[in-house]
């Protein structure tokens, strides 16, 4: 089944952020770029805002399942392992969507709200502290912190300084 109007759209905000950053991403060079008609993506997503809190919301479901795969490959293996290969994906399968990411939540136009679901959308908080909990640490949420800390960390050096 082909993309919905509004998946490509995502995709293609994505892509333009990826490759030229956030000011890259304008309603008129996602119509151009899809080949739809102009205004198209106005339709869709009236504002600037919307369309970021779309690409946010977006990336959110495709890091999820992204996670439910690496998991279901992965069940039997140490969480570590798990992390790394979540990390190995995001800078390599997924690059784009990380570097996307990135540039979006540095813009200066970026809201508070649309910077707090650019955050979370490639990580879960939640999630880690459930791992840390499952690890009976004693301070599951300041572990999740620093787990979360650290691989932004190594998401951000990777992607810009290698």
């Amino acid at each position: 089944m082909p993309p919905s109007r509004r998946e490509q759209i995502c995709r293609t905000a994505i892509l333009l952020a990826a490759q030229g950053g956030s000011h890259a991403v304008t309603h008129q060079a996602i119509d151009r770029k899809i080949g739809i008609a102009k205004g198209s993506t106005s339709y869709y997503y009236r504002t600037r805002s919307a369309l970021i809190t779309a690409v946010s919301n977006y990336l959110a479901a495709q890091s999820q399942e992204a996670f439910r795969e690496l998991l279901a490959r992965h069940s039997t293996q140490d969480s570590n392992v798990l992390i790394e290969s979540y990390i190995a994906d995001l800078t390599t399968v997924r690059r784009e969507h990380a570097l996307a990411r990135l540039a979006l939540a540095l813009d200066a136009d970026c809201a508070a709200e649309q910077r707090k679901a650019l955050a979370n959308c490639l990580f879960s908080r939640e999630a880690a502290i459930e791992l840390y909990r499952f690890r009976e640490h004693p301070r599951p949420e300041s572990a999740a912190d620093e787990l979360l800390a650290n691989l932004e960390g190594r998401i951000l050096r990777t992607l810009v300084f290698s």
